[in-house]
């Protein structure tokens, strides 16, 4: 977070434990540039129309990323089109394995498209984000109309593809988009599978405090009781108490060995801040294996942060101690950290920019606490202030119910062939498609899953319910896939 917004973000970009912590709404997650891949691909460049919705300046372009890989692929074999999230593309193709492990049984070639601003897709160089007339081009809308150019020049100069049935997925946002893509063009995608997808996440569709009550029942089974998120909730004014004095901030530095010292109260707001995420993003990416999504992690991460928050009737410097062993677990796991970085997204700092100005245009996604079914203390959504910080920050107009005119909302009946999987983990299940009457929108619960497992590689540890989930997944890809040949027959 840059410290000019620190202020005005501190002010009016908050989502929990005080209207002065600073804490933006979660962001999805998101991770550096320099990635060592897992996998073999190859990388292309497509000259993308900046605006596809401006026929006059149609003629401007940028450079789109996007990655191949077609080892198993035979012509007319299905196209696996990966929607990229807020993020490096890279990084998303290494952390969605299933695609990669049911390549063979498909014949299948793997596509993985970079969403535009993010990653190394920037449409004004360095100066993609400038202000909001350069980041004016961000917007799912775009995003989605990337995809669908895309796939006709890939069909166009790629044999075999032009009877090649196409099948999305994505991930999170990036789910959001596999969802979307399906709805708006289904003549680029012939089904989608969307994992950890909360499109009813929107103002005025569902309750508020399903997010945070969600995490909380997570350090709850984690813990295997009350107490975890008990003393978590404690930490909240402690940390404000200690740090209400210069002295205090040298000891909280000290403590956490924090790479900066708390000069002042707002510092300490980060710190919570910082500490916020933390949880959240835990409960993401709470696998029942060691894994490296956000951070190096064991397995079952948030049942390990557990063990150090035992002691319910610790208070004051007692208390804060046992919280940096367990804040240990998440950002010094390998004990390779020489310093904690609060000033550093708790996810990594690509794409935060972007996604702030997208929540602050199409994408504000309310969330609140109560403090009484959750870990945090009381705060209260406020629109009104949420969009005027965006205004003031961005110069921009918030469209409170954009997402729901442009996507449908609850109203999705006309959409067809879209698989949307939720984890019972999964902080965002709230806000995700959970029953259809429509037999081709398919909802799958995964009671024992976290943020989009089911598209992550498989693995010994996994439980059942997302083996399950996986298999009904092919079986709807197998699905869509006699369809499309079914229909091109006919023609």
């Amino acid at each position: 977070m840059k410290n000019s917004l620190l202020i005005l973000t501190l002010i009016c970009m908050v989502a929990g434990v005080r209207a002065a912590f600073g804490r933006r709404a979660p962001q999805f997650p998101k991770q550096s540039h320099h990635i060592d891949s897992l996998y073999s691909y190859k990388t292309y460049w497509y000259p993308q129309t900046l605006d596809h919705f401006n026929f006059i300046s149609s003629d401007r372009q940028f450079a789109q990323r996007y990655l191949i890989n077609d080892d198993h692929y035979t012509a007319g074999g299905p196209v696996f089109f990966y929607t990229g999230n807020e993020g490096d593309i890279a990084w998303f193709c290494n952390n969605t394995g299933f695609m990669w492990d049911i390549a063979e049984e498909f014949n299948a070639m793997l596509i993985f498209a970079e969403h535009r601003y993010y990653g190394e897709s920037l449409p004004f160089g360095k100066d993609s984000y400038k202000d909001a007339l350069h980041l004016g081009y961000l917007t799912s809308e775009q995003a989605l109309a990337d995809y669908a150019t895309l796939i006709d020049h890939i069909k166009k100069t790629i044999p075999g593809t032009m009877k090649s049935p196409f099948v999305a997925f994505g991930g999170s946002y990036g789910g959001m988009l596999a969802a979307w893509f399906r709805m708006k063009y289904p003549g680029s995608v012939q089904g989608a599978i969307a994992a950890s997808a909360p499109i009813l996440a929107f103002p005025d569709m569902n309750d508020c405090e399903l997010f945070y009550r969600i995490t909380t029942n997570d350090f709850k089974k984690g813990g295997g009781s009350d107490v975890c998120p008990n003393m978590i909730r404690k930490t909240w004014n402690t940390i404000l108490d200690i740090g209400n004095t210069e002295v205090g901030r040298i000891q909280l530095g000290k403590m956490f060995k924090l790479c900066k010292p708390l000069v002042g109260f707002n510092d300490v707001y980060m710190l919570n801040n910082y500490l916020s995420e933390v949880w959240v993003n835990l409960a993401m990416v709470d696998y029942p294996y060691p894994a490296s999504f956000l951070e190096n992690l064991p397995a079952h991460p948030i049942k390990e942060v557990c063990k150090h928050l035992t002691n319910e009737a610790a208070t004051g410097v007692t208390l804060i101690a046992s919280l940096v062993d367990a804040v240990n677990v998440y950002f010094n796991y390998t004990g390779e950290s020489k310093c904690l970085n609060i000033y550093r997204q708790a996810t990594g700092n690509l794409g935060d920019q972007g996604w702030d100005f997208q929540a602050c245009t199409e994408m504000a996604m309310p969330l609140c606490q109560d403090g009484v079914q959750d870990m945090w203390l009381p705060y209260k959504y406020d629109f009104e202030a949420f969009a005027t910080g965006c205004k003031q920050q961005w110069g921009v107009t918030t469209r409170k119910y954009w997402a729901q005119s442009e996507y449908g909302g609850f109203n999705i009946s006309a959409a067809s062939n879209i698989v949307f999987s939720n984890g019972g983990l999964d902080p965002w299940y709230g806000y995700g498609v959970l029953k259809s009457d429509n037999p081709s929108i398919v909802p799958v619960f995964i009671e024992d899953g976290a943020h989009h497992l089911d598209l992550r590689t498989s693995n010994p540890l996994d439980p059942q319910t997302v083996i399950n989930a996986r298999n009904t997944h092919k079986d709807n890809i197998r699905k869509w896939i006699d369809q499309y040949h079914k229909a091109n027959q006919i023609w």
